[in-house]
């Protein structure tokens, strides 16, 4: 039976430039949080774009809560289904 050999890796310096992101903390592009039951669920550059994401998802489960969360204001907004 043959024996094989593992490569370890070099222990070297970590990239600056690399910036490595972890399940708890995720890169933020936009201004605009989208939020479904207080959990962030993406990030938009435009308000209107957030709200118009979450009443699509409002109207598929009318139940959750919906919100956009303004991350430089610090102001929370509900995303609420059009009277009909």
């Amino acid at each position: 039976m043959a024996t094989s050999r593992m490569k370890m890796p070099e222990n070297g310096e970590p990239d600056p430039e690399m910036e490595h992101f972890s399940q708890k903390k995720r890169p933020e592009s936009g201004r605009f949080l989208l939020q479904v039951d207080r959990q962030t669920k993406g990030s938009y550059q435009t308000a209107e774009a957030a709200q118009a994401v979450g009443l699509v998802i409002k109207k598929g489960y009318p139940i959750t809560h919906v919100s956009v969360y303004d991350s430089v204001d610090g102001a929370n907004t509900l995303v609420e289904l059009p009277a009909s």
